[in-house]
């Protein structure tokens, strides 16, 4: 199973997964490997995506951000690929918790979320 972090810069993941450019997939068969670094250009990112188009990470099935909207998570459904909102800021620490089949600290609150749902009201996801 191959699953992708949304981060900043590849060190801390991050909160706005939509907008994310830079992402570490990781996966479950190969654990011991290094993470892939995906350097997506603006148009790439899911916030700009349009829909059914091919995408850099198409085979995740596991999708890992700090903050995601509505819209964002049914996009992504559509896509066969589910999300997972954490707190932890560690993509390789959560990777390693999501392979002992530890459950992530799930985010606090997080006011840009309530702007992202007030945005997926008007979303064309």
């Amino acid at each position: 199973m191959k699953i992708a972090f949304a981060t900043q810069d590849y060190a801390r993941i991050a909160k706005h997964a939509g907008q994310a450019r830079h992402w570490l997939v990781f996966d479950t068969e190969f654990a011991e490997r290094p993470a892939q670094r995906i350097e997506l250009q603006r148009e790439q990112t899911f916030h700009h995506l349009a829909d059914g188009a091919a995408h850099p990470l198409d085979g995740v099935e596991l999708i890992v951000a700090a903050s995601a909207g509505d819209g964002f998570v049914r996009h992504l459904r559509k896509r066969r690929q589910e999300v997972l909102l954490t707190e932890q800021g560690d993509p390789h620490l959560a990777f390693q918790r999501l392979l002992r089949g530890e459950t992530l600290p799930a985010p606090g609150f997080d006011p840009a979320r309530v702007l992202c749902k007030i945005h997926d009201l008007f979303s064309r996801h």
